[in-house]
């Protein structure tokens, strides 16, 4: 049995407790009010499932919370502070959350989830730690996860300024919306590279105001940069070397010579186009992702592969409980701009190998989970024990819905894809996969608001195995000084 103890994978730092310790102590110290509340959040649960792994559909897109494997259990505990008093010029919020898992693979682990602290002046937010993040435009509960970003790993440790939610442009009467954020984080997985940082930058842009119909673009872009790696050796990580990652310039002379031809570090970009419309009790909402993993950089809608991407439509509404939300996604990564990536000697950016780098073999992961779209298959599913991504080259019809039947609240989502392996290691034959889900809460009042949820996955086909799964969850929150 393997026992480790790490934050978000690494060692519990001096600096992490500090930061936790003065957030506590400085709430210790004030009147507590409404909005000022220390919260408390601790839950259990237990997984059994028939095959080698969990299905799909109940361990992914939880932040890496959920393991793999076909048995597990899991017990979380945290204290948070929120963001709450909007009427202030200044607030402050932190969180620290502990998660002890053991599963049937013989792993035994203790580490925090979760370990930050944020503050807000005005419209500006400050965050230090790793926290799990909603990013993207896709829906928060029923989507497959966005191309980028998908909720499907564990949280990063980062620095992050900026304007996190939208906020008004000043002399446009709130027709004009933006935000914003740069982030510097740290893979600390160490799967292959050793030291390996995060660059991640975006920007959005939100029209419509007090309109019934909003329209939303946002451009992030990503980079995988510096670390030791192996049979390479250290690459260049100097305040020169992160200015030429912020703007996409070419390596130095200490830089690898693919990166001296073309950027410094693993460059990706995802653009987003939103439409919502408000119509009676109804919120509609149609969305496109795309990625770009090689220059030229164009505008959606005018790539070199513009038939990969997400599209999605969700329909919620506010007056039929029954059915609260549906969503219907298509998913396509299977173009990557062709096969090559030079035609006639000619460089022009084909064969993107989605997740994939040559120097960071790992990709676009994080403790062996994809940091976006799950759909692209996780290395931790690689029977060779590989750390690479083996199954990019997918096209995937996504389904959601839920709402509220007889006071218990319901999810379910069904997906069914199909999946050719790489570019560079096709599969021999094209292998479907449908995954299921179906999930039910419930609070109960007389167990003092103790909430309790059941969820049964499966997943039938070749490329995860044939599965069924129960899982059993127990999680009681609320104000930590409330008696």
């Amino acid at each position: 049995m393997i026992l480790r103890f790490s934050i978000a994978g690494v060692k519990l730092r001096n600096s992490a407790i500090y930061i936790v310790v003065m957030a506590l102590s400085m709430h210790s110290n004030t009147v507590y009010s409404q909005q000022d509340t220390i919260n408390y959040d601790a839950s259990v649960s237990g997984l059994v499932s028939s095959a080698n792994f969990s299905p799909f559909w109940i361990q992914n897109r939880n932040y890496g919370t959920v393991s793999s494997a076909p048995n597990s259990t899991n017990v979380r505990v945290g204290v948070n502070k929120n963001l709450t008093a909007t009427n202030r010029l200044f607030d402050y919020g932190f969180k620290a959350d502990l998660l002890a898992r053991t599963d049937s693979h013989n792993l035994s682990e203790i580490y925090f989830q979760e370990l930050f602290a944020k503050a807000r002046f005005w419209v500006l937010d400050f965050i230090v730690g790793a926290r799990e993040e909603y990013l993207g435009v896709q829906d928060s509960s029923l989507s497959c996860g966005g191309f980028m970003f998908s909720q499907n790993a564990r949280p990063m440790p980062k620095i992050t300024v900026g304007i996190e939610h939208f906020v008004p442009v000043p002399l446009t009467n709130g027709f004009v919306e933006i935000k914003g954020a740069v982030s510097h984080g740290w893979f600390t997985d160490n799967t292959y590279t050793v030291g390996e940082l995060l660059h991640h930058k975006y920007a959005y842009l939100k029209l419509g105001g007090k309109l019934p119909v909003h329209i939303q673009y946002g451009l992030d872009h990503v980079v995988e940069w510096g670390g030791n790696v192996p049979g390479i050796g250290p690459q260049p990580v100097s305040l020169h070397d992160y200015l030429t990652v912020f703007f996409g310039g070419h390596g130095g002379s200490d830089a690898t010579m693919n990166d001296q031809i073309n950027m410094l570090g693993n460059h990706i970009i995802s653009q987003s186009l939103k439409l919502d419309a408000d119509i009676a009790d109804f919120k509609i909402a149609a969305y496109w992702q795309n990625l770009n993993e090689d220059p030229p950089i164009r505008i959606i809608g005018n790539t070199m592969n513009i038939p990969d991407g997400l599209w999605g439509i969700s329909v919620r509404n506010s007056k039929f409980p029954f059915v609260k939300g549906l969503l219907f996604e298509y998913f396509n990564s299977t173009d990557q701009s062709g096969p090559y990536h030079d035609k006639d000697g000619i460089i022009y950016g084909g064969a993107d190998d989605y997740f994939q780098n040559g120097i960071y073999p790992s990709g676009w992961s994080y403790y062996s989970r994809t940091i976006g779209t799950p759909l692209i298959m996780s290395p931790l599913y690689n029977s060779n024990k590989e750390v690479y991504t083996m199954n990019n080259r997918v096209q995937a019809y996504h389904f959601g819905i839920e709402g509220d039947f007889m006071k218990y609240q319901y999810r379910f989502l069904s997906t069914f894809s199909k999946n050719y392996g790489t570019y560079s290691v096709p599969y021999p034959e094209m292998i479907q996969n449908t995954s299921l889900l179906l999930q039910l809460n419930k609070k109960f009042s007389k167990l003092s608001d103790l909430e309790i949820s059941c969820s049964v996955g499966a997943d039938f086909g070749k490329l995860y195995g044939n599965s069924l799964g129960f899982q059993l969850s127990f999680r009681k929150r609320g104000n930590l000084f409330k008696y």
